[in-house]
């Protein structure tokens, strides 16, 4: 079987980067595919473009060996992980365009006994697709869906299942589950992630392991919306949700989440929709729960501005901006929308923290709002909104809150 050698990764984000630079710590030669220009080239001056802890240390370790450096286009390679992203389009019609772009960027290098990985999250028969994607490109090579065992290509979908935070452990130390077109593609997708990865790696088809990623999100979608569905019950009957949750969970058999302003991130706010657009008759549950955490950040604004009109001159500190805490993705984060819809409705003055980015998404920045630092928006503001539970954030000074209205969506106060 193959051996590996060189890999080339398709998308240098939140997953592609640590996965190559982890693939090179582990003595691999890699080469790092984005369409950014600013991000190869960041990342070629040993500087990542996202925020990891411990990436900073190892990316500047692997590109000064010499085992990893990035490029506008692909490069041959023995094996090829694309790692691009899967967003939604109006409808929430899945949109795989960003997928089929890298296929056809590295259909012209590839070669015979070349493996192809899929580990962007996808609907399900976005493996298959690849495998038809790359025909196409390359009528003089073998495929899967042409030759089965017998193809020239090997083709495989391998989810990431990390959390930010904790990429760099989790991703050696998490199982895997590998699906593979055939048997063999499995196995040599295998022997790849045997490079680094400790975890148990687990064999299936392309679309279990495709689907196990789906459901493994809305399971948590599920649970998620349960909880803020009931901080919304909770709000209207002037319970103490917190203080519920704590008591509910002292039961051996239950296990409340705790609620937020939404759910954000590239993963849980996403991949439930794909299962909805796979069978829509048959997945009312999973669509209620995502409709459910979509609308909590409606409800926060609702609460915001209720505040806001028994004061003469609202100032608004809004607390974080991020999907998650401790973390600068911002992608699909809640906290956005709710700043934003409450800076459309000019409920009063805003003052956006969010420690972990240097400047404000666009959308925000051009409706005239800034940066703050925590410390002088908490004093000045009369309404504090907490809407990420950063670190940095929880040892706030009791004297300098207790005279203002505080909106806590993360119960961290």
């Amino acid at each position: 079987m193959t051996r590996f050698s060189r890999v080339c990764v398709m998308g240098m984000g939140y997953i592609g980067l640590p996965t190559s630079a982890v693939f090179a710590d582990n003595g691999l030669d890699v080469v790092g595919v984005d369409v950014k220009p600013a991000a190869v080239e960041s990342i070629n001056r040993g500087q990542p473009h996202i925020v990891e802890p411990e990436l900073d240390v190892l990316l500047r370790q692997v590109v000064q060996a010499g085992r990893l450096r990035a490029a506008l286009t692909p490069e041959a390679a023995d094996a090829f992980i694309l790692a691009v992203p899967t967003p939604f389009m109006a409808g929430h019609e899945p949109d795989t365009s960003h997928i089929e772009a890298a296929a056809r960027a590295i259909a012209p290098v590839l070669a015979r006994g070349n493996l192809v990985i899929l580990e962007s999250t996808s609907p399900i028969g976005t493996t298959e697709r690849l495998s038809r994607w790359l025909a196409d490109a390359r009528a003089d090579l073998t495929f899967p869906h042409q030759a089965g065992e017998l193809s020239d290509i090997r083709i495989a979908h391998c989810p990431e299942r990390v959390l930010p935070g904790h990429i760099l452990r989790e991703v050696v130390e998490n199982d895997r589950i590998i699906g593979g077109l055939t048997r063999k593609c499995a196995q040599a997708a295998t022997l790849l992630y045997r490079v680094f990865a400790k975890g148990q790696i687990h064999l299936t088809n392309a679309r279990t392991a495709e689907m196990a990623k789906l459901a493994e999100n809305a399971f948590r979608d599920v649970n998620i919306a349960f909880a803020n569905e009931l901080s919304m019950i909770c709000d209207k009957l002037r319970i103490n949700v917190w203080e519920l949750i704590r008591l509910a969970n002292m039961h051996p058999r239950v296990d409340i989440l705790r609620p937020g302003p939404g759910v954000g991130g590239h993963c849980i706010a996403v991949d439930p929709w794909f299962i909805v657009a796979a069978d829509p008759e048959r997945s009312p549950l999973i669509r209620t729960a995502r409709e459910v955490n979509e609308a909590k950040p409606g409800f926060v604004v609702d609460k915001v501005r209720r505040h806001a009109a028994t004061l003469k001159q609202p100032v608004i500190a809004c607390l974080g901006l991020s999907y998650k805490a401790d973390v600068d993705d911002l992608r699909e984060s809640p906290a956005v929308t709710i700043v934003e819809e409450l800076a459309r409705a000019e409920v009063g003055e805003l003052l956006v923290v969010e420690p972990h980015v240097n400047a404000l998404p666009e959308n925000l920045a051009k409706l005239g709002l800034k940066l703050w630092d925590f410390d002088r928006a908490t004093e000045r503001a009369n309404i504090l909104l907490l809407l990420v539970d950063h670190a940095s954030f929880l040892t706030v000074d009791h004297d300098v809150v207790k005279d203002k209205i505080v909106v806590d969506t993360r119960g961290a106060w």
